[in-house]
Order: structure tokens, then C-alpha cells, then sequence
């Protein structure tokens, strides 16, 4: 059966607060909450756009250092954009996917964009990115509930 709630984290962890995405799937997933499926991934692709099918809400999940600090909530929609066929692909390519492939609006999806700092190779995941990640868990456990 489907969890009608798909949580979906991506990034690098090798990378340094790249790993924001992947850390945060770790520490929900832990927490077991029903009704909810934790997913991860280094980077997103086409082929995720399965992944939403019978799903009632998607929760996206990614390090920015675009966003304002702890954290930022966006609401998706669906565009074709250039990130479709590269190696970064963005939630709304994927949710235009979702729409190409299965002639149907996706679920309603939201973009959970967590601030961080440093992105070097071979660093870990910096103090601020971290406290960043703490507040953007409790965010998503009220918006989760």
C-alpha cells in the first residue's frame, strides 16, 4: 500500500551541507510516522515521477544557499524547465514529468528548502547548517501531522 504522504530528500553527502536532504530523511524516518514514506536519493530524476503516484501530498526536501535562513516553504507546480534533462533535475521538471507521464495533475507538493553554507568535497555538514536543520524538522513535523 502507498503512504499518501511521500517525503523526499536529496543531495550529496559528501559535500557538506549538501548532505541537508539525505540527513533530514534520516532523522523523519526514524521517527516512523504513519501515513508517511521517506524516500532518498542523491539527486533527483525522471523516473522519480513514479514515485508520486497515488500519493496525496509530497514533501521535497534540499540544501539551498538561495533560501533565507533556517529554512524556506514553497509551494510547487508543475514546469518544464531546462533541468528536465540535465544532471539537477528540480521538483517542478519532475512534477511536469509526473503530469507528461500519467496525463493527470501531480499531488499537491511542496519544497522544503534548508540554508546552508558550506558545499566543499569531503567536508561535514557545518554548526549553522545543522541548527538550520533542526528548525526545518519541526516545521515538518507540524506540517506533517
Amino acid at each position: 500500500m502507498t503512504a499518501p504522504t511521500l517525503v523526499f530528500g536529496w543531495g550529496n553527502a559528501s559535500r557538506g551541507d549538501d548532505a541537508l536532504g539525505p540527513l533530514f530523511i534520516e532523522r523523519l524516518r526514524a521517527l516512523a510516522l504513519p501515513g508517511v514514506e521517506c524516500l532518498d536519493d542523491y539527486q533527483l530524476q525522471p523516473e522519480h515521477a513514479l514515485d508520486l503516484i497515488g500519493r496525496e501530498r509530497v514533501l521535497f526536501i534540499d540544501a539551498s544557499l538561495a533560501c533565507a535562513a533556517p529554512f524556506e516553504a514553497t509551494t510547487l507546480a508543475p514546469q518544464r524547465d531546462a533541468s528536465f534533462s540535465s544532471h539537477a533535475m528540480s521538483p517542478a521538471a519532475l512534477l511536469q514529468a509526473y503530469v507528461d507521464v500519467q496525463g493527470t495533475a501531480p499531488p499537491p507538493a511542496t519544497l522544503l528548502a534548508i540554508r546552508g553554507e558550506r558545499f566543499e568535497l569531503g567536508e561535514p555538514p557545518s554548526e549553522a547548517a545543522r541548527l538550520n536543520l533542526e528548525a526545518a524538522l519541526r516545521w515538518a513535523l507540524d506540517f506533517l501531522r
